[in-house]
């Protein structure tokens, strides 16, 4: 995270001002009823677990390559070092093989839960992180659903990971690397609209092949990221209990009731280690 001392005393001025004074700070909701967002339909009848979306995601944010293999029975998490995983699961109908990402949801609660916006909604769809507004504070792992994104606990200089849908390459005109590297077409990038009627015309023309449902069309209020299975999602270990509307509400709800100084905290940490570094590098230039 990019936070220079005076970044980190004006974020802290704004926080411990908003729970002062008992007032909340502006939430950035997203209209829900927008479907010409961009996205991503994953097809897991489709998709044969050559993990090259895994490679090409790693390759495309300079994250390390996967190590272990998809297998049957074995649940692979996503982490800081990755933003995308492949597992496979035994189902009613044989191994199916299932990729995990963030759902860039319509709404997003990591959104309306961040104090500074460094979790943000773009117009185009994917839902990205800005380090340079990030106070460490991590709500928006405490408010995300699919719990997707990860803190990284290791680093001197922490940023939070998640799949961003490849926004700098959208933003040029391309395509998401996952979408473009994958042999089987498993994973299809386009609009929402165009991925709604796509995947309802492969349910009616092959009624046989899918379970009639489309995951993500309604759940926490609609996603960026589709998916189509041959089973009922369950058995996929997908959140099947979710509500249909947005969740933007409960995680303010809960950022609000909890002591500032839990809010503050982080950020009193980040300053230290701020002003802690620069000390050094001053301590050592006069040497």
């Amino acid at each position: 995270m990019n936070v220079n001392r005076r970044s980190f005393f004006q974020m802290l001025g704004i926080t411990g001002l908003t729970f002062a004074l008992g007032k909340k700070t502006k939430a950035n909701p997203n209209n829900s009823s927008r479907i010409d967002f961009k996205g991503i339909l994953y097809d897991s009848t489709r998709c044969v677990g050559c993990q090259s979306c895994e490679f090409a995601c790693a390759e495309a944010n300079n994250l390390p390559e996967p190590t272990d293999s998809p297998e049957a029975g074995k649940f692979r998490k996503l982490s800081e070092f990755n933003r995308c995983i492949v597992n496979c699961y035994n189902t009613s109908k044989g191994e199916v093989y299932v990729k995990k990402q963030c759902m860039h949801c319509n709404e997003p609660a990591c959104d309306a839960a961040c104090l500074t916006q460094a979790m943000n909604k773009t117009k185009e769809g994917p839902v990205i992180w800005r380090g340079n507004k990030c106070m460490g504070c991590r709500y928006c792992m405490v408010s995300c659903p699919f719990d997707i994104p990860k803190f990284e606990y290791h680093s001197a200089n922490p940023k939070i990971q998640k799949c961003d849908m490849c926004f700098s390459r959208i933003s040029e005109g391309g395509i998401p690397a996952c979408a473009e590297n994958c042999p089987a077409e498993a994973i299809v990038f386009g609009t929402r609209r165009e991925l709604l009627k796509e995947a309802r015309k492969r349910i009616v023309e092959t009624p046989d092949l899918y379970y009639d449902h489309i995951y993500g069309e309604h759940e926490a209020g609609g996603t960026g990221l589709l998916y189509l299975s041959p089973v009922p999602f369950q058995e996929l270990g997908f959140k099947t209990t979710l509500q249909n509307s947005s969740y933007p509400e409960l995680s303010k709800g809960f950022l609000y009731s909890v002591p500032s100084i839990f809010v503050l905290w982080p950020a009193i940490l980040i300053g230290l280690r701020e002003a802690t570094k620069n000390n050094h590098l001053k301590n050592h230039e006069n040497d």
